[in-house]
């Protein structure tokens, strides 16, 4: 079993899409955003991926700045490309094509002191299904609150 170290969770992905398929891709980083990443100074709440020239880019994610590097740091919102085989990438572009399906990340981990990213095919959510999802929590918590109570 190898280590996972998870950076950061985009709980809002969970929250806006219904998630069809998970797959790891590596990320294309720079000195800067590696140092960045290990400090946990990254955000994936408005990031999405994105097929472009047989290539997929992470767009949106934002890798705070490292501050001991002064004046050769790096943009925090440029685009990274993700390493991932050419017939995945095929994939993905289909569904995203044909099927109006949105690739989104939905953490960054490190794993062999390697950045990976868990991307997740997703179809968005109605208003309705994020209010069920809401009301099922809720009635949940609810439940959980009142065996703790009948407990004591």
């Amino acid at each position: 079993m190898v280590a996972e170290k998870t950076v950061t969770f985009n709980r809002k992905a969970l929250h806006d899409y219904h998630v069809l398929e998970r797959l790891e891709a590596g990320i294309s980083l720079v000195g800067t955003e590696i140092k960045s990443i290990r400090l946990g100074r990254v955000n994936l709440r408005d990031a999405y991926a994105r097929p472009e020239k047989g290539e997929m880019w992470l767009v949106g994610a934002h890798i705070a700045q490292y501050p001991p590097a002064g004046p050769f740091n790096h943009d925090p919102t440029r685009h990274r490309k993700l390493l991932l085989h050419a017939d995945e990438i095929d994939e993905l572009s289909k569904a995203v094509d044909e099927k109006g399906l949105t690739v989104v990340p939905l953490r960054m981990y490190l794993k062999r002191g390697r950045a990976k990213v868990e991307l997740a095919l997703a179809r968005g959510k109605r208003e309705y299904d994020r209010r069920q999802t809401i009301a099922r929590r809720d009635a949940e918590r609810e439940m959980q609150r009142a065996l703790r109570r009948r407990g004591r």
